[in-house]
This record gives structure tokens, C-alpha cells and sequence, in this order.
């Protein structure tokens, strides 16, 4: 998690407004990476029953997959701690990278797959991330559109 080289200017209650409004599903980059997938005949489940609650998942590729929010998650490139309440977000962060690990752990333990994509990933190319996608499930034998 690199060091926040900016100034946080929002105040304690801008901020929260902010935050309400950051989607738990559904997000930008989801929808994206749906409609690539969809585009080149994978067919995927959402809202499957599983540990994490993976953005999308093959079933019978028994494949997970997360598109992480480079705030929320952490991203080792993106991710800059506001400066306000810099303690909170610190444990915050790292407690949900924690949980990320559980979680994968969890799935693998099981004979799932899980695939993670960073949510600047699916931004700068949308393909190489279905391309990803497309290569995990021909090796476990569902390269076939359903």
C-alpha cells in the first residue's frame, strides 16, 4: 500500500458522502468485464453462493472470479490512504486484504479456482482480462460458450 503522496481535501463529512455512494456490486468495472465476457459467448452466474460472494462465477469450470476495487482492496499500485483518519484506514485496508486471503484460501481448498482482477486491470484492458478469463476455462476443459 504506497504512501498517499496527496493531500486528503475533502472534509470528515464529504468524505462519508462519498463512500455511501461506492457501489458493493454492479460496479463500472463489473459491467465491463459482463458485457466482454457475454460479448465472446462466456456465459458466467452472478450473485452465486459462495464464500466472498465472487463478482462472477463459472460453475462448472468451478471458476471465482473478483474484480477488487483498487481503494477497497488495496491495489499495490493505485491505492492512496486518505489522510484523515489515516489509523482506521490502515486496519480497514489490511483487514480486507486479510479477509481476500481467507476467502481464496476458502474457495481452494474446495477445488474452486479463483481468479483476482484489479479494477484498473478491467479499465486499461478490458480483453487481456477476458482473454485471462477464456484461458482458465480451456484448461479445465469449458472453453465452449454455454
Amino acid at each position: 500500500m504506497g504512501d498517499s503522496a496527496l493531500a486528503d481535501v475533502l472534509t470528515d463529512k464529504q468524505r462519508s458522502r462519498c463512500m455511501s455512494r461506492n457501489r458493493g456490486r454492479d460496479t463500472g468495472p463489473e459491467v465491463v468485464l459482463r458485457k466482454a465476457l457475454w460479448q465472446k459467448g462466456l456465459r458466467y452466474r452472478i450473485s452465486y453462493p459462495l464464500p466472498g460472494r465472487p463478482d462472477l462465477v463459472f460453475v462448472a469450470a468451478r471458476l471465482a472470479i473478483f474484480v477488487d476495487g483498487c481503494f477497497w482492496h488495496g491495489c499495490p499500485i493505485h491505492y492512496q490512504a486518505p489522510e484523515n483518519n489515516s489509523q482506521f484506514w490502515k486496519r480497514k485496508i489490511e483487514r480486507t486484504i486479510e479477509r481476500d486471503r481467507e476467502v481464496e484460501d476458502s474457495l481452494t481448498s474446495v477445488g474452486w479456482q479463483v481468479l483476482r482482477l484489479w479494477e484498473h486491470e478491467v479499465r486499461t484492458d478490458t480483453s487481456a482480462c477476458v482473454e485471462r478469463i477464456a484461458v482458465r476455462l480451456a484448461h479445465k476443459g469449458n472453453s465452449k460458450p454455454i
